[in-house]
């Protein structure tokens, strides 16, 4: 029973080409390598001393280099190929985080996180362009989870190797880290995969005079509103959340860390059956998506029960298995809507609607803690979710009468 259960595991990892599988090495080297972010804020009060003031506009100058790099990498995926951007983003990102740690003026810093993010996120549109280009047709959805998947291992051990780091030789030492990793992932991939212009599929050929604008297709402005709040609900696990488990339930920073494993195994575990097996079914994306979005609002709502200390184990189940409904089948989509040569702007206001919601999600919780208490984040939380979820059955009917043009 185990065995079969390991081995249908194990299938849905395969089917891939050999360029999936490199791109997904180099995001778990490039995202384990990123470990200043973690300690990003931690390292401007503590080792620069600047005011929580600063560290917010700074962290704000952050954001929105993120977005106008999203927008540029895109953008430019589109006129001169995913490839390109690909190694000069990651290269150049590499050689400026080696330079930022030697910038310690509130204003330099401002300017510096700024510029080193627009160059860093134009890299994240150009990944998702490139995966159009080198996965199957068929199995383009488990490509993504793919590299999901390696993003998150990164993500669960950047942060341990950032803190013996730090503890070894100081945060100068992320920066170096996370400049040679950056170096490292973009040579493998430049030496192991060679440039490929996307093969179109023949029902996403068009001709140029019927190509619409990004900004007239109105049902893909739903659908980036819905992956905009969702991100908000999301970006709450890693910044109210934690303070609340300890002001409410006093739980402790280990027992909190528990709970986020928890969220990464639940990943790991499950998101890529259940994409393999939602594939194979054939199953609607946004259908897919509606559920994403409910079960997201749920876990809040869930967290409405605050006089129980287990509830919060369930609302992390709900709002896991929310992320493996929602952000697997969200990329897709954003892909799957994209005419001909328009992918890297699609996929570049995709990924920024993500960029901003990182910005704003914590700065939009802080504020209704700090005014009506965490009950009210809660509500409005799960509100928002609701409000998205009905967004999503608004563009499941969009597209029914779409077809039927």
């Amino acid at each position: 029973m185990l065995k079969n259960a390991f081995h249908h595991y194990i299938n849905n990892f395969r089917g891939f080409r050999r360029e999936i599988w490199i791109l997904a090495i180099i995001t778990f080297i490039n995202r384990a390598g990123t470990m200043v972010l973690p300690f990003l804020s931690k390292y401007l009060k503590e080792d620069l001393h600047f005011t929580y003031n600063q560290v917010g506009w700074i962290m704000v100058a952050f954001g929105f280099g993120s977005m106008l790099g999203s927008w540029l990498g895109g953008k430019l995926s589109d006129k001169i190929g995913f490839y390109k951007i690909m190694i000069f983003s990651l290269f150049t990102t590499g050689i400026s985080m080696f330079l930022i740690q030697y910038i310690t003026t509130f204003l330099g810093l401002c300017i510096g996180m700024f510029c080193l993010m627009v160059i860093a996120d134009m890299f994240r549109p150009a990944m998702f362009v490139s995966l159009g280009a080198y996965a199957k047709p068929e199995n383009r959805t488990r490509a993504l989870t793919l590299v999901r998947l390696a993003v998150n291992l990164g993500f669960a051990s950047g942060p341990a190797l950032g803190g013996l780091i730090i503890m070894g030789i100081g945060y100068q030492g992320l920066f170096w880290v996370d400049g040679i990793s950056c170096i490292i992932s973009i040579s493998i991939f430049a030496l192991l995969v060679k440039e490929k212009k996307k093969v179109i599929p023949e029902d996403k050929i068009e001709d140029s005079a019927n190509k619409k604008s990004v900004f007239k297709d109105r049902i893909f402005w739903v659908f980036l509103f819905v992956s905009f709040v969702t991100a908000m609900i999301f970006f709450q696990l890693f910044t109210t959340l934690p303070l609340y488990h300890n002001e409410k339930f006093g739980l402790t920073e280990f027992q909190t860390g528990l709970l986020m494993t928890l969220n990464g195994l639940l990943i790991f575990a499950l998101e890529m059956p259940t994409v393999g097996f939602l594939e194979r079914k054939g199953s609607p994306k946004i259908k897919i998506i509606i559920w994403g979005s409910f079960t997201m609002a749920l876990s809040f709502f869930l967290l409405l029960i605050n006089v129980w200390a287990g509830i919060l184990i369930i609302a992390m189940i709900c709002i896991s298995i929310g992320e493996v409904l929602a952000f697997p089948f969200s990329n897709a989509f954003a892909l799957s809507r994209a005419p001909r040569g328009q992918e890297g702007q699609y996929m570049a206001l995709y990924t920024m609607s993500f960029s901003l919601a990182h910005i704003i999600s914590s700065k939009v919780g802080f504020e209704i803690i700090s005014r009506f208490g965490y009950q009210m984040n809660w509500f409005f939380m799960a509100s928002i979710g609701i409000i998205a979820t009905f967004c999503c059955l608004w563009i499941k009917n969009a597209l029914v009468l779409e077809k039927k043009q």
